[in-house]
């Protein structure tokens, strides 16, 4: 199967069924997301909201997070995974925040990557959740659904090419959403160890379903059956 044909299955079936997909991260303004998305990596969703309440409480904004130490952060997140490292990233966080953008959160990737905890992947979903640029974030979830569905080639065998090769067939108008639909879509159906095929709708397309399973119908179903 051709791969643009899996792309078009992928986002036609999305566009239709669930078009308006949004992170799982609570947050109310740009300053709460960068802060959640930092104390996200290889930690839930899940745990990240329920420290934020707390943390935000005693430090409301830039100035208030860059003024304390870490070791006055750390109690708050002591529950997500590398508490003492993120503490230190919050610190230098808020501290650049305020002395060099303001107290803004900057829309640009490559001033995004500056900040502390800030990688591409990162910067990539503050860019895309909260300015709507078509930044791909390629987590561990998108990494694995992306190559499991056959959407990217075995080559890509980085975060960044992964990002690439998607940026190459998904438009630009569809690229924030895409990137919601690949998380959600490994987080509860295409799972690391065992991806839930029997309820999945995108095994007509899936390079694993059919190298495991087989094709699933003699022909192609409409991807918004």
């Amino acid at each position: 199967m051709r791969r643009v044909d899996r792309f078009r299955y992928f986002l036609d079936y999305f566009t239709t069924n669930f078009p308006e997909p949004e992170t799982e991260l609570v947050y109310n303004s740009p300053y709460e997301l960068i802060v959640a998305v930092v104390l996200s990596a290889q930690c839930t969703d899940k745990r990240v909201n329920l420290v934020m309440p707390a943390l935000l409480q005693q430090f409301p904004t830039p100035a208030h997070l860059g003024a304390a130490a870490p070791e006055e952060i750390f109690p708050f997140i002591r529950s997500v995974s590398y508490p003492n490292n993120k503490a230190k990233h919050l610190a230098g966080l808020g501290r650049m925040l305020t002395e060099q953008f303001n107290s803004e959160v900057p829309s640009q990737i490559d001033e995004l990557q500056r900040l502390p905890g800030v990688g591409r992947k990162t910067a990539n979903v503050v860019a895309s959740v909260i300015y709507n640029l078509p930044a791909m974030a390629v987590d561990t979830h998108v990494f694995r659904v992306s190559h499991r569905i056959g959407l990217v080639p075995k080559s890509a065998t980085t975060p960044l090419a992964v990002e690439k090769a998607l940026l190459r067939y998904i438009p630009e108008s569809l690229v924030s959403k895409a990137h919601h639909w690949l998380i959600l879509h490994g987080r509860y159906i295409c799972v690391a160890r065992t991806p839930k095929c029997e309820i999945c709708p995108l095994t007509p397309v899936c390079a694993y379903f059919q190298k495991n399973y087989g094709n699933p119908a003699a022909a192609l179903p409409p991807a918004t059956a």
